[in-house]
């Protein structure tokens, strides 16, 4: 049987929790500098916008809550939303697939955006 602590298995969701900012992107980006190419739109994120909880089906998940009112700086379909601390591109997940538009308001819905489970 194997066993890992709730802080073992933090110590990557802690790492995406670090991230200070989340861009909505039309591609993935290969790297922090890629971002750039690809973003449409971005928040700043601070600790309180991430919720660390027990996993759906075990271990620890991370969530990030509903992101609002910042305009499209791009127009495009958000296909990925890129984690980054400014230095460091740390965490891509897949996105809705919505279209952002420049100038436009868009949101992020509230979503899981990662999960570790136990070992077994």
């Amino acid at each position: 049987m194997a066993l890992a602590s709730d802080a073992a298995l933090d110590g990557t969701l802690d790492i995406i929790a670090s991230c200070t900012r989340v861009s909505a992107c039309t591609s993935q980006p290969a790297n922090f500098a890629g971002i750039a190419a690809v973003s449409v739109g971005n928040y700043t994120l601070v600790g309180g916008d991430y919720t660390k909880a027990n996993g759906d089906t075990s271990g620890r998940k991370i969530s990030l809550g509903a992101k609002s009112g910042n305009n499209g700086t791009a127009t495009g379909v958000a296909n990925f939303l890129a984690y980054d601390d400014g230095v460091t591109l740390h965490w891509v997940t897949a996105a809705s697939g919505d279209t952002v538009n420049s100038g436009s308001p868009w949101t992020i819905g509230a979503y899981k955006i990662a999960e570790v489970a136990d070992p077994t």
